[in-house]
C-alpha cells in the first residue's frame, strides 16, 4: 500500500482502489492472498510513467481495454482506465471499449455492486456510485444492472457468482440467481482452463479468508447447482439430481451426496470427492442399479477432466481414488488382502482414507469415524509395529544385490515384487540373509 499511496500523491487525477480490496475492508474480512485493483480516468500513456516513478513495473499492457498489470516486490496491482464495455453474449473479453471520465459509468460495467465501491487513496474517502456498501453490510450480492444483461455479457461471471458468494458468505439475490440461470449455457463460451481454475477456487472457498465457517465450498457448489451452471459443466454428475439411494445408507440423493462428501472432504481431495460417485447415475439409468459404479465412474471422470483440460497428474490421482473408494466397504475383506492392497496403493493411501471418511460422513451427515478407516488404521499400526515393508525400497536387499547374484534386468523387478509380497505376509523374512537365501535356493521361488 505504501507505493500506491506514493502513486496517488504524485498524480493529478484521483486514483481509486476498487473491487475486492475495498469490499473486504468494508466487510471487515482479511484475505490470505492480497492483490489490488486500481483505476482512474487517466489513459495508460499518462499513468505508466507515474507508476514506474514510484517503483512499479509493467508485466502486461493491454491498450485496447486500458489495462496494465503491475508488480513491485510481492505486490500485484492491476490498473484500468475508467471505461464502458460492450460484449458479444458470453464472450469474456469486451467487443467494444469506450474510455470515460465518469466513475458511475465505470461502476456500471462491473459485475456486482459489492465490487463497484471505490476508495480515493489520496483523499481517503469512499465513493459508492451504485449502493454497493449496503449490499456488503447486508451480505448480499446483486448485479450492477439488470441481472440477465450482466450475465449475458460474460459467461465467466456465472462462475464468479458462485465463487464470490461462497468465499464471502454472501447470499445472491433471487434476481441474480434467475439471471444466471437463464444464461447458464454461456459458460460453454468460456475456455476450459478458466472454468477449471474457477471450479478449483470454489472447492477451496473456505480458505480464501481468515476465520471462515468451513462450509463455504459446499455453498459454492449449491449455487452452481441452483443456477444450473453445473449442468453445463458436468451433466454426468447432475444426472444424479433427485436420484434416490437406499435410505438405510443414505440421507441424500446421488447429487446431494456428492456435495455432502465434498463438504466433509479434506482440501486435497475435493475434486475427487465431488466425482467419486459420478458413475452412479449412468449405471442406474443403463442397468437399473449402482453396482460397479466405481469402474464406470473412472471412465466418466476421465472424460470430464479431459474436457476441462485438467493436468494429467490430477486426472490420474483422482481416477485412482474413484476406482478404489468402494474397496472393503463392508469391512469384510481379510486382513492379509488388505495389507497387500495397502502396499499396492501406498502412493494414494492417505488420500483414499480421507475420501472414504468423507464418503461415510456425507452419507448420513455423521462425525463418527468410518469403520473401514478405523479397521485400516489398526492394520497399518500392526504393519508398522511388525516392521512390515510398505514398498520395495523398504526391503533388506535391492536390485543391485540381485544383479550381483545373477538376476537379469527383466527378472529383478519381478523378483523384488514377489519378495515384497512374501514379507507383507511374514515381516520376519525381511532381513538380508533370509532374502538372499530365498533368491539363491531357487531363482523362481515366489514366482
Amino acid at each position: 500500500m505504501e507505493k500506491l499511496n506514493k502513486l496517488a500523491m504524485i498524480s493529478d487525477e484521483p486514483i481509486y482502489l476498487v473491487g475486492g480490496a475495498v469490499r473486504d475492508k468494508v466487510a471487515k474480512k482479511t484475505k490470505k492472498l492480497l492483490d489490488y485493483d486500481i483505476c482512474s480516468p487517466m489513459q495508460l500513456e499518462t499513468f505508466l510513467p507515474l507508476a514506474e516513478k514510484v517503483g512499479f513495473y509493467a508485466v502486461g499492457v493491454y491498450k485496447r481495454t486500458g489495462t496494465v498489470k503491475l508488480k513491485s516486490d510481492d505486490v500485484c496491482v492491476e490498473y484500468s482506465t475508467f471505461r464502458t464495455d460492450k460484449y458479444i453474449d458470453g464472450i469474456h473479453s469486451p467487443s467494444k471499449v469506450e474510455f470515460t471520465s465518469d466513475i458511475k459509468l465505470d461502476a456500471l460495467r462491473r459485475d456486482f455492486k459489492c465490487n463497484a465501491v471505490y476508495y480515493d487513496i489520496k483523499n481517503k474517502k469512499i465513493i459508492d456510485p451504485l449502493g454497493g456498501i449496503k449490499d456488503i453490510q447486508n451480505k448480499q450480492i446483486t448485479t450492477t444492472r439488470n441481472a440477465e444483461s450482466v450475465f449475458s455479457e460474460d459467461g465467466l461471471r456465472l462462475m464468479r457468482l458462485a465463487r464470490q458468494s461462497a468465499e464471502l458468505n454472501f447470499t445472491p439475490s433471487y434476481e441474480c440467481i434467475l439471471g444466471a440461470k437463464r444464461n447458464a449455457h454461456l459458460i460453454k463460451d468460456i475456455s476450459p482452463e478458466r472454468i477449471y481454475d474457477e471450479l478449483k477456487k470454489i472447492l477451496q472457498a473456505d480458505s480464501a479468508y481468515e476465520n471462515q465457517n468451513g462450509d463455504e465450498h459446499y455453498k459454492g457448489l449449491k449455487i452452481l447447482d441452483d443456477t444450473r451452471v453445473l449442468d453445463e459443466i458436468m451433466p454426468e454428475l447432475t444426472l444424479g439430481r433427485d436420484m434416490a439411494q437406499r435410505k438405510d445408507f443414505h440421507l441424500h440423493d446421488v447429487l446431494e451426496h456428492s456435495f455432502k462428501t465434498t463438504l466433509y472432504a479434506d482440501k486435497s481431495i475435493r475434486l475427487s470427492a465431488l466425482l467419486h460417485d459420478v458413475g452412479k447415475p449412468f449405471c442406474k439409468v443403463t442397468t437399473g442399479h449402482f453396482k460397479l459404479h466405481e469402474v464406470q465412474g473412472v471412465e466418466i471422470a476421465k472424460k470430464i477432466f479431459e474436457r476441462l483440460n485438467a493436468p494429467n497428474a490430477e486426472i490420474q490421482t483422482a481416477c485412482k481414488l474413484i476406482r478404489l473408494h468402494m474397496f472393503d466397504l463392508n469391512c469384510e475383506t481379510a486382513p492379509n488382502k488388505i495389507k497387500k492392497f495397502i502396499v499396492d496403493n501406498f502412493d494414494v493411501l492417505d488420500k483414499l482414507m480421507l475420501l472414504k471418511q468423507a464418503d461415510y460422513s456425507g452419507s448420513t451427515d455423521t462425525e463418527k469415524t468410518c469403520p473401514t478407516v478405523l479397521k485400516w488404521n489398526g492394520i497399518i499400526k500392526e504393519m508398522k509395529d511388525s516392521n512390515t515393508p510398505f514398498s520395495i525400497k523398504d526391503l533388506a536387499i535391492n536390485g543391485n544385490i540381485l544383479k550381483e547374484i545373477g538376476y537379469k534386468n527383466e527378472e529383478i523387478g519381478e523378483k523384488l515384487k514377489n519378495l515384497l509380497i512374501a514379507c507383507i505376509y511374514d515381516p520376519s523374512l525381511n532381513n538380508k540373509t533370509t532374502l538372499l537365501n530365498m533368491c539363491k535356493i531357487n531363482k523362481s521361488i515366489l514366482s
